[in-house]
């Protein structure tokens, strides 16, 4: 099982233009990310209508990830290897057909 000191977490987030952060990971990449596909959801609901409140996104150090006031994070995973929101994969295998 991977350690916290394996695991590539997020060091600084910079917002730069609308739903793109520039990210700064603990292995020394860095990426800049449109978060808009990320904003889903009841929790996101704020983030998304108010632009200040978006602005407001920041790093929890213990965690590695970035964070809102409202308790609302995206894993660091999910960022760091570029993979699907969690809504679009239900979505996806829901629409997936039942083989009999």
């Amino acid at each position: 099982m991977a350690t916290s000191e394996q695991l590539v977490r997020i060091q600084s987030v910079q917002v730069i233009q609308g739903f793109h952060v520039r990210l700064a990971f603990t292995d020394g990449t860095s990426k800049e990310i449109d978060l808009e596909m990320y904003l889903r959801g009841p929790i996101f609901e704020p983030i998304r209508n108010d632009p200040l409140m978006f602005r407001s996104v920041r790093v929890d150090k213990r965690m590695g990830t970035i964070v809102w006031d409202n308790g609302a994070d995206i894993d660091p995973d999910v960022l760091y290897y570029g993979l699907k929101p969690a809504w679009m994969e239900t979505e996806q295998a829901l629409a997936r057909p039942v083989l009999a």
